[in-house]
């Protein structure tokens, strides 16, 4: 697996989790969590993004309207954010769908773990 993190140029990434059965408290500590390893990775988080669902969505996993308000919020960065991190498991269908909409890597938790090991 390629590393994630190119050591010559800052990765800044939006953090998205998905709330599922998880309380608000519950969330911002896994996403804490998440932006604590994603900077022992070497990376800064640039924004949070909590989506509220009874069930994951097949295809995208947050639902097409959620990625397309990150992948805006993405356009208005002005390519500096180069990372989508999710705090949930994606399938590899969903990771593809994802970097379509959002024009970026995506990663979730477990994948970001691996690079860090």
């Amino acid at each position: 697996m390629e590393n994630i993190f190119d050591q010559k140029t800052v990765t800044r990434a939006v953090l998205v989790a998905l709330t599922l059965d998880m309380t608000e408290e519950q969330v911002s500590v896994s996403l804490d969590e998440l932006e604590r390893l994603l900077d022992t990775a070497g990376g800064v988080a640039a924004a949070r993004v909590v989506q509220s669902r009874v069930n994951p969505d097949p295809r995208t996993y947050i639902g097409s309207g959620k990625a397309e308000e990150i992948a805006e919020f993405i356009r208005t960065q002005e390519d500096e954010i180069n990372l989508v991190v999710f705090d949930n498991e994606l399938s590899p269908s969903q990771i593809a769908s994802l970097e379509d909409i959002l024009g970026v890597r995506v990663i979730d938790r477990t994948m970001l773990i691996l690079d860090i090991f």
